[in-house]
Protein backbone atom coordinates (compact mmCIF):
# COMPACT_ATOMS: atom_id res chain seq x y z
CA UNK A 1 0.00 0.00 0.00
CA UNK A 2 2.88 2.20 -0.55
CA UNK A 3 2.75 4.09 -3.72
CA UNK A 4 4.91 6.59 -5.90
CA UNK A 5 2.91 9.90 -6.29
CA UNK A 6 4.12 12.74 -8.52
CA UNK A 7 3.16 15.85 -7.35
CA UNK A 8 3.89 19.39 -7.92
CA UNK A 9 5.75 22.20 -5.86
CA UNK A 10 6.81 25.58 -5.75
CA UNK A 11 10.17 26.13 -5.77
CA UNK A 12 10.60 29.95 -6.53
CA UNK A 13 8.43 32.61 -6.67
CA UNK A 14 7.21 34.26 -9.86
CA UNK A 15 6.72 38.17 -9.17
CA UNK A 16 5.82 38.74 -12.55
CA UNK A 17 5.17 36.88 -16.14
CA UNK A 18 3.48 33.55 -16.12
CA UNK A 19 5.20 30.69 -13.88
CA UNK A 20 7.20 28.58 -15.83
CA UNK A 21 9.70 25.58 -14.76
CA UNK A 22 12.15 27.78 -13.14
CA UNK A 23 9.30 28.28 -11.24
CA UNK A 24 7.13 25.13 -10.30
CA UNK A 25 8.27 22.04 -10.67
CA UNK A 26 7.38 17.95 -10.21
CA UNK A 27 8.68 15.41 -7.91
CA UNK A 28 7.86 11.67 -6.78
CA UNK A 29 7.21 11.00 -3.15
CA UNK A 30 6.37 8.13 -1.20
CA UNK A 31 2.67 8.08 0.25
CA UNK A 32 1.42 5.35 2.18
CA UNK A 33 -2.05 4.15 1.83
CA UNK A 34 -2.13 1.72 4.42
CA UNK A 35 -5.02 1.61 6.96
CA UNK A 36 -2.61 1.53 9.94
CA UNK A 37 -0.10 4.64 8.74
CA UNK A 38 -3.47 6.69 8.05
CA UNK A 39 -4.30 9.40 11.33
CA UNK A 40 -7.60 9.79 12.97
CA UNK A 41 -10.28 11.32 10.87
CA UNK A 42 -8.21 11.04 7.87
CA UNK A 43 -8.92 9.96 4.13
CA UNK A 44 -6.17 8.05 1.76
CA UNK A 45 -7.43 9.66 -1.64
CA UNK A 46 -6.35 8.99 -5.02
CA UNK A 47 -6.89 12.38 -6.91
CA UNK A 48 -9.00 12.78 -10.23
CA UNK A 49 -9.92 15.62 -11.37
CA UNK A 50 -8.02 18.97 -10.45
CA UNK A 51 -9.44 22.22 -11.07
CA UNK A 52 -7.02 24.87 -12.89
CA UNK A 53 -8.37 28.36 -12.14
CA UNK A 54 -6.68 32.34 -11.84
CA UNK A 55 -6.10 32.80 -8.50
CA UNK A 56 -3.81 30.09 -8.03
CA UNK A 57 -1.36 32.43 -9.83
CA UNK A 58 -2.21 35.10 -7.06
CA UNK A 59 -0.29 32.55 -4.46
CA UNK A 60 3.20 32.26 -6.78
CA UNK A 61 4.07 36.24 -6.31
CA UNK A 62 5.84 36.34 -2.89
CA UNK A 63 4.67 39.51 -2.58
CA UNK A 64 1.71 39.69 0.06
CA UNK A 65 0.03 42.45 -1.42
CA UNK A 66 -3.83 41.72 -0.09
CA UNK A 67 -5.00 39.51 -3.85
CA UNK A 68 -7.27 37.37 -2.86
CA UNK A 69 -5.41 33.82 -1.30
CA UNK A 70 -1.93 33.63 1.31
CA UNK A 71 1.13 33.49 -0.32
CA UNK A 72 2.40 29.58 -0.95
CA UNK A 73 5.57 28.67 1.13
CA UNK A 74 8.79 27.83 -1.04
CA UNK A 75 8.92 24.04 -1.36
CA UNK A 76 5.20 24.02 -0.46
CA UNK A 77 2.86 21.40 -2.81
CA UNK A 78 0.35 23.50 -4.56
CA UNK A 79 -3.20 22.84 -3.20
CA UNK A 80 -6.09 23.59 -5.51
CA UNK A 81 -9.79 22.56 -5.53
CA UNK A 82 -10.75 18.88 -7.02
CA UNK A 83 -12.22 15.77 -7.06
CA UNK A 84 -10.75 12.49 -5.49
CA UNK A 85 -11.80 8.80 -4.74
CA UNK A 86 -11.60 7.55 -0.97
CA UNK A 87 -9.08 4.84 -1.00
CA UNK A 88 -8.75 3.98 2.65
CA UNK A 89 -10.95 5.95 5.99
CA UNK A 90 -10.40 6.84 9.43
CA UNK A 91 -13.55 9.14 9.47
CA UNK A 92 -16.48 6.92 9.84
CA UNK A 93 -18.43 9.98 7.10
CA UNK A 94 -16.81 8.80 4.61
CA UNK A 95 -15.66 4.69 2.84
CA UNK A 96 -13.70 3.65 0.57
CA UNK A 97 -15.07 4.75 -3.00
CA UNK A 98 -16.47 7.46 -1.71
CA UNK A 99 -16.17 10.54 -4.22
CA UNK A 100 -15.29 13.38 -2.59
CA UNK A 101 -14.84 17.41 -3.38
CA UNK A 102 -12.38 19.19 -1.65
CA UNK A 103 -10.57 22.96 -1.92
CA UNK A 104 -7.53 21.49 0.01
CA UNK A 105 -6.21 18.88 -2.91
CA UNK A 106 -2.50 18.76 -3.13
CA UNK A 107 -1.81 18.66 -7.31
CA UNK A 108 -0.87 15.02 -6.98
CA UNK A 109 -1.57 11.76 -7.75
CA UNK A 110 -2.56 10.26 -4.31
CA UNK A 111 -2.77 12.14 -0.79
CA UNK A 112 -3.60 11.60 3.19
CA UNK A 113 -5.86 14.35 3.85
CA UNK A 114 -7.67 15.77 7.07
CA UNK A 115 -11.44 14.87 6.69
CA UNK A 116 -12.51 18.44 7.49
CA UNK A 117 -10.89 19.63 4.08
CA UNK A 118 -14.00 18.08 2.31
CA UNK A 119 -16.57 20.21 1.52
CA UNK A 120 -18.63 17.12 0.52
CA UNK A 121 -19.72 14.08 -1.01
CA UNK A 122 -20.26 13.73 -4.98
CA UNK A 123 -23.24 11.42 -6.42
CA UNK A 124 -23.26 12.29 -9.92
CA UNK A 125 -26.75 12.08 -11.59
CA UNK A 126 -26.76 11.00 -14.92
CA UNK A 127 -27.16 14.85 -16.51
CA UNK A 128 -24.52 15.72 -14.55
CA UNK A 129 -20.39 14.72 -15.49
CA UNK A 130 -17.82 14.34 -13.07
CA UNK A 131 -15.40 17.52 -14.37
CA UNK A 132 -19.56 19.40 -14.03
CA UNK A 133 -18.80 19.46 -10.33
CA UNK A 134 -15.59 21.52 -10.50
CA UNK A 135 -17.57 24.09 -13.17
CA UNK A 136 -20.50 24.61 -13.14
CA UNK A 137 -21.12 23.32 -9.81
CA UNK A 138 -17.61 23.88 -8.85
CA UNK A 139 -15.70 27.44 -8.18
CA UNK A 140 -16.28 28.98 -11.38
CA UNK A 141 -20.14 28.26 -11.11
CA UNK A 142 -20.62 29.75 -8.13
CA UNK A 143 -18.29 32.84 -9.01
CA UNK A 144 -20.84 33.45 -11.62
CA UNK A 145 -23.98 32.60 -9.55
CA UNK A 146 -22.56 34.92 -6.51
CA UNK A 147 -21.93 37.28 -9.04
CA UNK A 148 -25.01 37.82 -10.75
CA UNK A 149 -27.92 36.47 -8.55
CA UNK A 150 -26.53 38.10 -5.06
CA UNK A 151 -24.15 41.03 -6.05
CA UNK A 152 -25.09 42.68 -9.19
CA UNK A 153 -29.10 41.40 -9.37
CA UNK A 154 -29.76 42.73 -12.27
CA UNK A 155 -33.32 44.09 -13.67
CA UNK A 156 -34.68 41.91 -16.89
CA UNK A 157 -34.22 44.19 -19.59
CA UNK A 158 -30.46 45.00 -18.41
CA UNK A 159 -27.90 45.88 -21.18
CA UNK A 160 -24.76 43.34 -19.55
CA UNK A 161 -21.71 43.39 -20.85
CA UNK A 162 -19.09 40.48 -19.57
CA UNK A 163 -15.73 40.44 -20.35
CA UNK A 164 -13.41 36.84 -20.20
CA UNK A 165 -17.16 35.62 -21.13
CA UNK A 166 -15.52 32.55 -22.86
CA UNK A 167 -13.55 31.21 -20.08
CA UNK A 168 -14.30 29.69 -16.77
CA UNK A 169 -16.42 32.18 -15.15
CA UNK A 170 -17.66 34.47 -17.93
CA UNK A 171 -19.26 31.00 -20.16
CA UNK A 172 -21.51 30.74 -17.03
CA UNK A 173 -22.12 34.41 -16.28
CA UNK A 174 -23.62 34.96 -19.57
CA UNK A 175 -25.95 32.16 -19.51
CA UNK A 176 -27.13 33.11 -16.03
CA UNK A 177 -27.58 36.94 -17.05
CA UNK A 178 -29.79 35.60 -19.97
CA UNK A 179 -32.15 33.46 -17.53
CA UNK A 180 -32.75 36.52 -15.67
CA UNK A 181 -33.56 38.34 -18.99
CA UNK A 182 -30.72 40.40 -19.76
CA UNK A 183 -29.88 41.46 -22.98
CA UNK A 184 -25.49 40.04 -22.64
CA UNK A 185 -22.91 40.63 -24.89
CA UNK A 186 -19.33 39.77 -24.28
CA UNK A 187 -15.61 40.35 -24.96
CA UNK A 188 -12.67 37.00 -26.05
CA UNK A 189 -10.05 36.67 -27.36
CA UNK A 190 -10.67 34.79 -30.96
CA UNK A 191 -13.16 34.95 -33.41
CA UNK A 192 -14.02 31.41 -32.16
CA UNK A 193 -15.03 31.87 -29.13
CA UNK A 194 -16.88 34.54 -30.53
CA UNK A 195 -19.20 32.14 -32.37
CA UNK A 196 -19.18 29.54 -29.43
CA UNK A 197 -20.57 32.53 -26.75
CA UNK A 198 -23.38 33.44 -29.23
CA UNK A 199 -24.16 29.85 -30.63
CA UNK A 200 -23.61 27.54 -27.34
CA UNK A 201 -23.83 29.83 -24.61
CA UNK A 202 -26.63 32.33 -25.82
CA UNK A 203 -24.66 35.45 -25.70
CA UNK A 204 -27.13 37.84 -27.63
CA UNK A 205 -23.43 39.41 -29.49
CA UNK A 206 -19.41 39.11 -28.77
CA UNK A 207 -16.69 40.42 -29.92
CA UNK A 208 -12.91 39.30 -30.38
CA UNK A 209 -10.97 42.52 -28.71
CA UNK A 210 -8.18 41.54 -30.55
CA UNK A 211 -9.16 42.76 -33.76
CA UNK A 212 -11.18 45.65 -32.33
CA UNK A 213 -9.75 48.84 -33.45
CA UNK A 214 -9.74 50.10 -30.03
CA UNK A 215 -11.73 48.84 -26.59
CA UNK A 216 -13.89 52.47 -26.77
CA UNK A 217 -14.42 52.10 -30.42
CA UNK A 218 -15.86 48.21 -29.92
CA UNK A 219 -18.40 49.40 -26.99
CA UNK A 220 -19.75 52.31 -28.84
CA UNK A 221 -20.74 49.70 -31.40
CA UNK A 222 -22.08 47.21 -29.07
CA UNK A 223 -23.55 49.35 -26.81
CA UNK A 224 -25.03 52.06 -28.35
CA UNK A 225 -27.52 52.77 -25.49
CA UNK A 226 -25.07 52.18 -22.88
CA UNK A 227 -23.63 49.63 -20.20
CA UNK A 228 -26.29 48.94 -17.00
CA UNK A 229 -24.09 45.74 -15.62
CA UNK A 230 -20.49 45.39 -16.02
CA UNK A 231 -19.44 41.86 -15.25
CA UNK A 232 -15.65 42.27 -14.54
CA UNK A 233 -12.70 39.07 -14.90
CA UNK A 234 -10.15 41.34 -16.12
CA UNK A 235 -9.72 44.77 -14.69
CA UNK A 236 -6.95 47.18 -16.94
CA UNK A 237 -7.94 48.84 -19.88
CA UNK A 238 -11.21 46.88 -20.53
CA UNK A 239 -12.43 48.32 -17.09
CA UNK A 240 -11.36 51.65 -17.89
CA UNK A 241 -13.12 51.65 -21.80
CA UNK A 242 -16.39 50.65 -19.34
CA UNK A 243 -16.45 53.55 -17.31
CA UNK A 244 -16.98 55.61 -20.56
CA UNK A 245 -20.26 53.88 -21.27
CA UNK A 246 -22.23 53.22 -18.25
CA UNK A 247 -25.54 54.54 -17.28
CA UNK A 248 -26.66 56.46 -14.59
CA UNK A 249 -26.59 54.32 -11.74
CA UNK A 250 -24.95 51.31 -13.33
CA UNK A 251 -23.23 48.51 -11.73
CA UNK A 252 -19.59 46.51 -11.89
CA UNK A 253 -19.06 43.86 -10.57
CA UNK A 254 -15.61 42.91 -9.85
CA UNK A 255 -14.94 39.35 -10.45
CA UNK A 256 -11.27 38.88 -11.50
CA UNK A 257 -8.95 41.21 -12.46
CA UNK A 258 -6.51 38.31 -14.85
CA UNK A 259 -5.16 40.85 -17.25
CA UNK A 260 -3.26 42.54 -14.02
CA UNK A 261 -2.09 39.01 -12.22
CA UNK A 262 1.16 38.71 -13.50
CA UNK A 263 1.79 42.31 -12.81
CA UNK A 264 3.71 43.49 -9.46
CA UNK A 265 1.04 46.24 -8.21
CA UNK A 266 2.84 49.42 -9.18
CA UNK A 267 3.13 48.20 -12.70
CA UNK A 268 -0.82 46.98 -13.10
CA UNK A 269 -2.60 49.49 -15.31
CA UNK A 270 -4.30 52.55 -13.60
CA UNK A 271 -7.36 53.13 -14.71
CA UNK A 272 -7.80 57.47 -15.12
CA UNK A 273 -11.44 57.69 -15.14
CA UNK A 274 -13.10 56.64 -12.09
CA UNK A 275 -13.81 60.61 -11.89
CA UNK A 276 -17.38 58.76 -14.37
CA UNK A 277 -18.44 56.91 -11.20
CA UNK A 278 -19.64 60.44 -9.58
CA UNK A 279 -21.48 62.19 -12.26
CA UNK A 280 -23.07 58.12 -13.18
CA UNK A 281 -23.67 57.56 -9.75
CA UNK A 282 -21.98 54.12 -10.30
CA UNK A 283 -22.06 51.20 -8.23
CA UNK A 284 -18.56 48.97 -8.41
CA UNK A 285 -18.28 46.16 -5.74
CA UNK A 286 -15.44 43.27 -5.55
CA UNK A 287 -16.54 40.13 -3.99
CA UNK A 288 -15.40 36.31 -2.93
CA UNK A 289 -16.76 33.37 -3.12
CA UNK A 290 -15.23 32.74 0.34
CA UNK A 291 -17.59 34.97 2.18
CA UNK A 292 -20.73 33.76 0.57
CA UNK A 293 -20.58 29.87 1.15
CA UNK A 294 -23.68 29.93 3.44
CA UNK A 295 -24.99 30.56 -0.07
CA UNK A 296 -23.69 26.91 -1.51
CA UNK A 297 -26.66 24.68 -1.16
CA UNK A 298 -29.07 27.25 -2.91
CA UNK A 299 -26.68 27.28 -5.54
CA UNK A 300 -25.77 24.02 -6.04
CA UNK A 301 -29.88 23.31 -5.66
CA UNK A 302 -30.60 25.99 -8.86
CA UNK A 303 -27.41 24.92 -10.78
CA UNK A 304 -27.98 21.14 -11.22
CA UNK A 305 -32.07 22.13 -11.66
CA UNK A 306 -30.57 24.66 -14.71
CA UNK A 307 -28.21 21.77 -16.01
CA UNK A 308 -30.93 19.26 -16.16
CA UNK A 309 -32.87 21.09 -17.72
CA UNK A 310 -30.87 21.85 -20.52
CA UNK A 311 -31.05 25.50 -19.62
CA UNK A 312 -27.18 25.57 -18.53
CA UNK A 313 -24.37 24.77 -21.41
CA UNK A 314 -20.83 23.32 -19.96
CA UNK A 315 -17.58 23.42 -21.81
CA UNK A 316 -14.65 21.88 -20.46
CA UNK A 317 -11.13 21.46 -21.48
CA UNK A 318 -9.21 18.81 -20.25
CA UNK A 319 -6.14 18.08 -20.07
CA UNK A 320 -4.76 14.63 -19.03
CA UNK A 321 -1.50 13.65 -16.50
CA UNK A 322 -0.57 15.64 -13.15
CA UNK A 323 2.11 16.68 -15.47
CA UNK A 324 0.47 18.51 -17.75
CA UNK A 325 -0.20 21.14 -14.48
CA UNK A 326 2.30 23.90 -15.76
CA UNK A 327 0.78 23.75 -19.60
CA UNK A 328 -2.68 24.21 -18.13
CA UNK A 329 -2.03 26.92 -16.19
CA UNK A 330 -0.51 28.70 -18.61
CA UNK A 331 -3.12 28.39 -21.15
CA UNK A 332 -5.11 30.75 -18.66
CA UNK A 333 -3.15 33.84 -19.63
CA UNK A 334 -3.44 32.54 -23.52
CA UNK A 335 -6.48 32.56 -25.59
CA UNK A 336 -5.84 29.25 -26.21
CA UNK A 337 -8.56 27.67 -23.33
CA UNK A 338 -12.37 26.99 -24.46
CA UNK A 339 -14.51 27.19 -21.61
CA UNK A 340 -13.20 25.37 -17.53
CA UNK A 341 -9.46 24.20 -17.35
CA UNK A 342 -9.07 20.89 -15.80
CA UNK A 343 -6.87 18.12 -15.52
CA UNK A 344 -7.73 14.62 -15.17
CA UNK A 345 -5.15 13.24 -13.35
CA UNK A 346 -6.66 9.28 -13.08
CA UNK A 347 -9.15 7.51 -15.04
CA UNK A 348 -13.02 8.04 -13.68
CA UNK A 349 -13.79 4.52 -14.16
Amino acid sequence: MMVESKEWYISAYAPEGVPTSDHLKLRSVPVSLAFDSIPDRHVALEILLISIDPYLRTRMTGIEDGLYFPQLNLNEVISVFGIAKVIQSKDSNYTEGNIVLSAFLPVAEYAVLASDLLIRKIDPMPAISLPDYLSSLGVPGFAAWVGIEVVAQPKPGSNMFISAAAGGVGMYAGQLAKLKGCKVIGSTGSDDKVQLLKDEFGYDNAFNYNTEASFDAALTKYFPDGIDVYFDNVGGEMLEAVLNHVNNHAQITLCGMISQYNKVWTERYGVRNLLNMIGKEVKMEGYMIGSYMDRFPDFTKEMESYITQGKITCKHMIYYGVESFLESLGSLFSSSNLGKVIIQVKSLH
